[in-house]
């Protein structure tokens, strides 16, 4: 079996990385940067690899595209023509509801794409930031579409096993959607936010502790995919942010009215949520 990793970055590179690891030797890689397919032929991440996707896609079994949201279906329209018959693609993104929507629409018929989510991504950027190691034990999400053949699905599903991942669940893209509005999308709405804050000084860091670190951590943010990735998604994140400030303003409300008693109950419930997560 052909693997093509289409975008050789941090997570497209990990997952060549993890693949070869796992026994897979026909790996191929496409990357616009000359360099990033030195590097990864050089280290023996992929067997060739090329800047040029025509090259390469003809006689791909398996296409994963490692690509920013807004990059997906333009590759798929221009190369839908020299994909090989009955090939798999895949995807890594973020974001699933918009996206399925513009593939769809011109995925040619001989063709499948399984929508996939790996649940582990990386703030670094480049080649230089891959690292396999980071799949083990993460969870994977894939988005089934009607057309999908369920021999495709289980191969996909197969490629993250393979890789480290321990669990993989299937779901509806709308739930997928709005499930990673609010663990994931809120969580770094709510960092940038609080490193933005007026109150942010070069003394900070001097009264932080531990929490502030682990809140701030992601803000250290690639802003090009946040972007794609916010805007794509951007009802189901407003509607996190919408009931975030409801309850912020719960907790508010209590520090305003000296209501001791509501903001005990307040904590009571969090950690009676977080203790029933873990």
């Amino acid at each position: 079996m052909k693997i093509a990793l289409i975008g050789l970055g941090a997570i497209g590179a990990s997952f060549a990385m993890g693949l070869k690891a796992a026994g897979y030797t026909e790996l191929y890689g496409v990357d616009i940067d000359p360099s990033t397919i030195d590097i990864a032929e050089k280290e023996h991440i992929i067997k060739k690899g090329h800047t040029d996707a025509q090259l390469l896609l003809p006689d791909m079994d398996v296409v994963i595209l490692s690509l920013y949201p807004n990059q997906i279906a333009p590759f798929v329209e221009k190369y839908s023509a020299c994909l090989k018959e009955g090939v798999i693609l895949t995807d890594v993104t973020g974001v699933k509801t918009t996206i399925i929507e513009q593939v769809t629409a011109i995925l040619p018929a001989t063709a499948d794409f399984v929508f996939a989510h790996p649940m582990r991504g990386s703030e670094k950027k480049g080649i230089v930031g891959a690292d396999h190691k980071r799949f083990a034990g993460a969870n994977a999400l894939i988005t089934p579409i009607p057309s999908n053949s369920e021999d495709h699905l289980n191969l996909i599903e197969k490629l993250y096993r393979d890789i480290g991942f321990e669990m993989i669940t299937r779901v509806s893209p709308s739930a997928h959607d709005d499930q990673i509005a609010y663990v994931s999308q809120l969580m770094h709405a709510l960092s940038v936010a609080v490193v933005n804050s007026e109150q942010a000084s070069e003394e900070t860091l001097t009264f932080a502790g531990n929490s502030f670190k682990e809140l701030t951590r992601i803000a250290d943010i690639n802003g090009d995919l946040w972007s794609e990735l916010f805007l794509n998604n951007r009802s189901a994140l407003l509607h996190s942010i919408d009931a975030f400030e409801d309850e912020l303003n719960k907790l508010k409300q209590t520090l305003v009215e000296n209501d001791e008693e509501t903001l005990k109950s307040l904590f009571k419930q969090a950690r009676t949520q977080r203790t029933d997560w873990y």
